[in-house]
């Protein structure tokens, strides 16, 4: 099945859930990234603000500000498709409506920091698989993001139970991550 078919069946499905099972579900995958070896000790985190229905990252990102850690907020580059800084964001008036309607850090009022300094991402995907490959929305934003950290970084793969499959089709291009948190188990991607 090509990738434009999965994405439309995968984002309908998403779509049409209930509020109150989207934040039951996502509740449990939380817990799932709770449970992580390492996550208590992250300094600098990349979250994703999420939108349409994707898994909710907000209880993490309040305990991350809680713990005092670096939190960080993709911004996408106006001029150029397919690339997103990273800022440093503190609280909700740090954001701003951004590209794609998805809420962005704000430059005026936020730090822009270099991707080589975290040390955890949490990932969105319309899908992945158990090799830990991702599907998007076709822009290839995280490919490119998680092209240019190392190994050393814990990249997180946030996810409902139904947007895992067994195997995605592949580009060139295509980047993985190291763990998938669902609402019902935690994949290790082969390494």
């Amino acid at each position: 099945m090509s990738k434009r078919i999965l994405r439309s069946r995968l984002t309908a499905r998403r779509s049409s859930m209930q509020v109150d099972d989207a934040l039951r579900r996502s509740h449990a995958v939380q817990e799932r990234v709770r449970e992580l070896p390492g996550w208590e000790a992250m300094r600098t985190v990349l979250v994703y603000l999420p939108f349409q229905n994707e898994v909710d990252t907000w209880d993490l990102i309040h305990e991350l500000w809680g713990r005092g850690v670096q939190t960080l907020a993709p911004c996408c580059r106006p001029d150029c498709p397919g690339e997103m800084d990273l800022y440093r964001f503190r609280a909700l008036e740090d954001l701003r409506p951004g590209s794609y309607t998805i809420p962005e850090p704000d430059p005026s009022r936020c730090t822009m920091v270099d991707p080589r300094e975290c040390e955890g991402i949490l990932i969105p995907g319309v899908g992945f698989d158990r090799r830990g490959f991702r599907l998007g929305f076709g822009g290839g934003y995280y490919d490119r993001l998680l092209a240019l950290t190392g190994a050393e970084v814990r990249t997180i793969g946030l996810a409902y139970k139904f947007q895992i499959l067994d195997d995605l089709p592949l580009e060139p291009h295509d980047q993985s991550v190291q763990v998938i948190c669902t609402d019902t188990e935690t994949i290790w991607a082969p390494t």
